[in-house]
């Protein structure tokens, strides 16, 4: 039986391809780490306060807070009350990005955080459970001289979660309350260079909005987006990783197809692995430099979503093929209990995306954190996913130990074999556990990458807790996928060496303590002689 490469290949040339793997492997983290600037930039606005004289509130009006066109400006509110403006005539205005300076498409995305300062009166304190009613708007130009279009436009709100750290005393009035920053804007891509924001805060005493808010003396924005230095490495690591998975993906079904026997589940799976590695490879962000496609962060997810699901469950059966006896194996029926609770999580990861980037495709002012119920959701997704991922991890090894004390129970029919055939199945036991180790590994490290990525999606949400991701961390777990996803075809594919074909003819003898090992290998078909030898028991 010809057997797999990891079987055949000569250990000289097997450490050969390990080493070059590895070395990919530190290219990977070293091109986030020395090349890529830093994933994501935040940039602090202040808004402008705006006048607005016309009596009746014009939709289509845009008020610039600076340029050839600026609005009329009022420094604070007490300027406001000398001259008897009302606050439904202010308009608070931002203007993104910066002066003289530009947004671009390679920016992939623009979050914008809004944190309130509100000064503490003792007749206008914040009450319990207020919320902050406001107007916006949102429109882009591509040149400093065209006309502003709008964008979007909605009214939301906003509770707020405010604390006054002294004592609430006339002595301590003007100070201003610690507010925890407030989810206000998501776009799914940067098509144009200028964006501008008016933000109305409408005060309707008999419908009590915007009433029991505080003294608001000024509204700061942070925008958020993607470094386009670390959007171009990354386009470039997908370019780069796109056909050499592919290629690998060919040749190793091709000789799948060449062999007398059918696939099993096994090698089935390993390509099905290929197949969503490429799908998450190709580059069509490329596309989003050049379209105005709000729906690829969308849709990013859902190609992540879908190699998730497609990596944890390859790891489940990998694991089960080699403890299954053979009444058993090579049936995917017989793991609805473990991947059916992988595509269960899966299609919750993807209700709960389109719970907010899929509204936000229509309303990019919609967050499912602006509510308690939406707020308390949303945290307890992010917990329960991160607890359901250390528990897939540690079903895993507990899958591995049975695994190897499988095949340590195997073992016992080495001894009455020749010494050049012990030692060659010593040396399968051994490349097997190593490549489960390696395997645990990459589990362990896809485990820890998913939570820090679910923290980070929303630590704007988390008041002081925050996580930095570095750009080395992402380049190197998406190189770790695609090098394991290569090793794991490389490995697998059917050899076109025959183990014993360099040995003497003398050595027939041994075909006997073969049969001894993996039972009558004519009726049990597999990728490798390990497989064949973990599912012998039902045989006999």
């Amino acid at each position: 039986m010809a057997g797999a490469i990891i079987e055949n290949m000569s250990t000289k040339k097997l450490v050969i391809v390990g080493v070059i793997l590895l070395l990919f492997q530190a290219f990977s983290f070293m091109v986030g780490g020395l090349i890529a600037p830093s994933p994501t930039t935040a940039v602090h606005y202040l808004a402008t306060k705006c006048v607005d004289q016309v009596k009746h509130h014009q939709s289509t009006k845009w008020f610039m807070p600076w340029g050839p066109n600026q609005c009329k400006k009022i420094r604070d509110f007490d300027e406001a009350t000398d001259k008897k403006i009302e606050a439904n005539n202010i308009v608070f205005a931002v203007h993104i990005p910066l002066p003289n300076k530009e947004m671009s498409p390679w920016f992939q995305f623009m979050l914008v955080i809004l944190q309130f300062d509100i000064a503490f009166k003792m007749y206008n304190q914040i009450e319990d459970g207020a919320l902050a009613t406001i107007d916006v708007g949102l429109a882009y130009r591509d040149d400093t001289l065209s006309e502003w279009t709008e964008m979007a436009h909605s009214v939301e709100q906003r509770k707020l979660s405010c604390n006054f750290t002294t004592t609430k005393t006339y002595e301590n009035e003007g100070r201003y309350y610690e507010c925890d920053l407030l989810p206000f804007m998501e776009l799914g891509n940067v098509a144009h260079k200028y964006y501008l924001l008016n933000i109305r805060l409408p005060v309707k005493e008999r419908k009590k909005i915007n009433m029991g808010i505080g003294e608001i003396k000024d509204i700061r924005l942070v925008g958020i987006h993607q470094n386009g230095g670390f959007t171009k490495v990354w386009f470039a690591m997908k370019t780069f990783l796109t056909p050499s998975i592919l290629i690998i993906m060919v040749w190793y079904w091709r000789r799948i197809t060449l062999m007398t026997r059918p696939p099993v589940l096994l090698e089935k799976v390993i390509f099905a692995l290929g197949l969503c590695m490429t799908f998450i490879n190709i580059p069509v962000e490329w596309f989003s430099v050049g379209f105005n496609w709000t729906w690829m962060l969308l849709f990013g997810d859902i190609r992540q979503g879908i190699f998730y699901a497609m990596l944890l469950s390859f790891w489940i059966i990998f694991c089960g093929e080699h403890l299954m006896d053979q009444m058993e194996r090579n049936h995917f029926s017989v793991y609805w209990k473990q991947v059916g609770p992988i595509v269960f999580g899966s299609f919750c990861l993807f209700i709960f995306d389109m719970c907010e980037r899929g509204v936000q495709l229509k309303n990019p002012f919609y967050s499912i954190w602006a509510s308690d119920v939406g707020t308390e959701l949303a945290m307890a997704f992010i917990i329960v996913a991160g607890i359901c991922a250390c528990l897939y991890f540690l079903f895993l090894c507990f899958m591995v130990f049975q695994v190897f004390r499988n095949i340590s129970g195997k073992r016992s029919s080495l001894p009455a074999m020749s010494k050049a055939r012990r030692l060659h199945y010593e040396g399968l036991i051994f490349r097997f556990k190593f490549l489960m180790l390696v395997t645990l590994t990459c589990a362990a490290m896809t485990v820890i990458f998913f939570i820090i990525s679910q923290v980070n999606e929303g630590h704007w949400h988390w008041g002081d807790y925050t996580v930095q991701v570095n750009s080395a961390f992402f380049t190197g777990i998406y190189g770790m996928w695609n090098l394991y996803v290569f090793a794991i075809m490389f490995l697998y594919a059917p050899s076109h060496k025959r183990y014993g074909d360099e040995q003497s003819s003398g050595d027939a003898g041994a075909s006997g303590e073969d049969i001894q090992l993996t039972t009558t290998i004519t009726h049990v078909d597999g990728p490798t002689e390990i497989y064949k030898m973990t599912g012998k028991e039902a045989q006999e």
